[in-house]
């Protein structure tokens, strides 16, 4: 359209890049201020869940690096994964956050909305320029002046207006579902801690205590809830090892879904089938159990394997499965100290298998699987939503950006 015109994103946008925090300082506390980092920007949203923290009584002196609702950022190393771009924004009651060096932040300048310019970053276009930057570099990485150099075509301030507005009702949207599956699943979260660690459960008060534990209660293992499975990744060599039959699930797939309804990765029937002792059925329930994802759970939606960095657990009976998820999740502080502090903390099948829980009597466990049910369902669907309101976004985004459709 007449109206656009070839720009260079450097003339529009401030490109700032975060601070060398001393690694040595990161802590684990909440109540701090989240340090956002490359690892924990993932396609369109921060991972705040697997954050590190800075002290707030450190911040004075780095008031430059607090980041602010509406700015972008983007990862720069390793900034395309096949998920895709590793890029975000800050939201309006997102927790106070400070930006981490080889992240960029991106403000719009004069002449660019702030919001038009986070789908700028999102377009396939810009994609494209960052993954061509980075082929024939040892370590994946952009620089700031790469960000700033990329051109694209700017229209005039009002259509950025109306672009945005409607491409971010789709975000809204995909936002608002986020927040019902936080809430969905915090309700199954607390009726597990009322029933099983508070131990509140149906008939509680008629229930002798012995040693400790509800009596008909027993002391186990991981092992005891269902058949472990250690996953395996096919030869990459042999291209013909993938392909789109079989969901191939990887730590970062668990990061972005409670329930993995899609991945990165496929396998052929090929690759599944050369190794046909690592397949998993639905609802089998994810431990990953190495790296900074290390105690992260999620569960399978249908038939599919997982690489090596993730235990599978498929329960003895389905009567059992939530029970088995959420005991799995409080794990988490255990498999971490059994990782042991080593930079690429590792708890391997038989150690995760010999983990001890309580393992309550089968009628209980039953019941909370019939009343949670319905909570996974919607999940499910939810999930499943937001998928095919992100394919819509992002058919209509290019189109919009280009002028191919008019507003």
């Amino acid at each position: 359209m007449s109206e656009m015109k070839e720009v260079c994103l450097g003339d529009y946008c401030e490109v700032f890049s975060g601070f060398a925090f001393r690694s040595n300082e990161f802590i684990d506390n909440s109540d701090n201020v989240v340090l956002v980092k490359g690892e924990n920007i993932g396609q369109g949203r921060i991972l705040w869940d697997i954050s590190k923290y800075w002290s707030r009584k450190k911040v004075d002196g780095l008031e430059r690096f607090l980041l602010r609702p509406g700015d972008v950022v983007l990862a720069m190393d390793r900034p395309w994964v096949p998920a895709g771009l590793k890029y975000a924004w800050i939201r309006e009651g997102d927790p106070d956050a400070l930006l981490v060096q080889r992240v960029a932040r991106l403000r719009a300048k004069y002449g660019l909305e702030q919001e038009f310019l986070r789908y700028i970053i999102g377009t396939p276009a810009f994609t494209g320029y960052i993954h061509n930057s980075m082929r024939g570099v040892g370590v994946p990485h952009i620089s700031g002046r790469q960000i700033e150099d990329y051109r694209f075509r700017l229209p005039s301030a009002a259509r950025q207006q109306k672009i945005a507005y409607i491409l971010s009702t789709y975000d809204d949207l995909i936002e608002n579902n986020f927040r019902r599956m936080a809430l969905l699943e915090e309700s199954a979260r607390l009726l597990y801690r009322e029933w099983f660690v508070r131990l509140r459960f149906p008939g509680h008060e008629h229930t002798r205590i012995v040693n400790g534990v509800p009596e008909e209660w027993r002391k186990g293992q991981v092992g005891d809830l269902g058949e472990i499975i250690t996953g395996k990744t096919p030869s990459t060599e042999d291209e013909s090892n993938y392909g789109d039959d079989v969901q191939f699930i990887k730590t970062p797939d668990m990061h972005r879904q409670l329930i993995i309804v899609e991945t990165e990765q496929s396998l052929s029937e090929k690759g599944a089938n050369s190794q046909s002792n690592k397949f998993i059925p639905n609802g089998s329930i994810l431990v990953a159990c190495i790296g900074a994802k290390l105690g992260v759970v999620s569960l399978t939606s249908e038939r599919c394997q997982t690489n090596q960095q993730i235990n599978a657990v498929i329960p003895h009976h389905d009567s059992i499965r939530y029970y088995s998820f959420f005991a799995l999740r409080d794990l988490k502080p255990m498999l971490q100290a059994m990782g042991g502090g080593a930079t690429m903390p590792n708890v391997n099948k038989n150690k995760f298998s010999g983990l001890s829980l309580l393992i309550p009597p089968h009628s209980l466990m039953a019941t909370f699987n019939e009343v949670v049910n319905p909570v996974f369902s919607q999940l499910r669907t939810l999930l499943l939503h937001n998928n095919n309101l992100k394919a819509a976004r992002d058919l209509l985004l290019p189109r919009l950006m280009s002028g191919e459709i008019t507003v």
